[in-house]
């Protein structure tokens, strides 16, 4: 399916004049932007500006403090607890990686927690601000409860991502980002889109049978974890995705499981929350802490080499690194610009009519 192309440089301009007009300061709302763009960049399309329209429902219902005072609120040398004041996750979370950065060019590690904040983009972005310093990223966040973890229908976790950045020498970075459920929400929404079907091992029903329906959340169905059903690991992916909302939200004071607040705008958070807002858990640890620099890299790039080098099952087929795919299509749609989705491009337009701004 063709869809309309636009430049990376008026999707940007069109982006940071909407979070403007929602009260975020030119500075914030410049860095809101550019996280979505990376997304729209790297080819995750479900995390771009396709998710503008959201945060301004959000915003809307007042639960987007678009002037978050942004602050530390328990701290030692190497980590912190950082509480976003229900601002965009898309400038809490950048808060929160440059702390663990300036604590890991002081001490070799960095780590911070984050409590009541938002949705915050694609962990990618997070993590790989560290690799601009020679550092290890890290970066996760827990979601909106979608996911059902082996042997229950009822939906308890989100698609929880975290993502690992590794800086290599004459090759792109290697950057693990996935979601710990079989498949990321946004992927759904992205097949609901084009009118297709999913494939069996994403959802179950409500009654825990496998289905293609995309639209299956809508009726009651839940996400699987990563590995689909028992026999197929499933267990292993609830394990990963407890890991992240431990992490990003028992540790800060976020909002775990089934009381993390719903992305969409039309669900209200439950009543009796334990914590406050989302969470999320970034980190950086400095290369130099275990070995120079320089030789890490060599040794990455050799990593990197030996693996696309392994002999494939379809020679039209080799091996990708992790990352790849994204930096690949950030060269491609930076040169050609980036396809946006029909109905993306009609929300869009709607933001623009509400706004008063120049569309795309």
């Amino acid at each position: 399916m063709n869809f309309p192309i636009f430049p990376e440089k008026a999707i940007r301009s069109f982006t940071e004049s909407v979070f403007i007009k929602m009260g975020c300061s030119e500075e914030h709302a410049v860095l809101a932007a550019d996280v979505l763009l990376a997304s729209d960049l790297r080819g995750i399309d479900s995390h771009g500006v396709a998710r503008l329209s959201g945060y301004v429902r959000l915003w809307e219902k007042q639960r987007i403090n678009t002037s978050p005072n942004i602050r530390v609120v328990h701290e030692t040398a190497t980590t912190a607890t950082v509480d976003g004041d229900r601002g965009l996750g898309l400038v809490v979370a950048p808060f929160a990686m440059k702390l663990a950065i300036e604590k890991a060019r002081q001490y070799g590690s960095g780590w911070v927690s984050v409590r009541n904040s938002n949705h915050f983009g694609i962990a990618g972005y997070h993590a790989t601000e560290a690799v601009k310093y020679d550092m290890i990223g890290f970066a996760m966040t827990n979601a909106s409860p979608l996911v059902a973890p082996t042997f229950t229908t009822e939906r308890l976790l989100g698609t929880n991502p975290m993502c690992y950045a590794f800086p290599a020498g004459k090759h792109a970075p290697v950057v693990v980002d996935m979601a710990t459920a079989a498949a990321a929400n946004g992927k759904l929404e992205i097949a609901q889109r084009a009118g297709k079907a999913i494939p069996e091992g994403w959802v179950q029903t409500k009654t825990g049978e496998s289905t293609s329906d995309a639209h299956a959340l809508k009726t009651g169905g839940s996400l699987l974890t990563l590995g689909s059903d028992r026999e197929h690991g499933s267990h292993k992916g609830f394990g990963l995705s407890a890991t992240v909302d431990i992490l990003s939200a028992v540790l800060s004071g976020a909002n775990y499981g089934p009381w993390v607040p719903p992305f969409v705008a039309f669900l209200d958070p439950l009543p009796d929350l334990p914590g406050e807002g989302i969470g999320h858990f970034v980190g950086a640890m400095r290369v130099d802490g275990f070995r120079p620099v320089d030789e890490f890299k060599s040794h990455l790039d050799n990593w990197i080499e030996r693996f696309k080098s392994a002999k494939p099952i379809d020679p039209e087929q080799p091996v990708v690194i992790p990352g790849e795919p994204e930096f690949e299509a950030e060269k491609e749609r930076k040169l050609n610009g980036i396809p946006l989705d029909e109905s993306v491009v009609k929300d869009l337009k709607e933001l623009a009519r509400r706004f008063g701004i120049e569309g795309l």
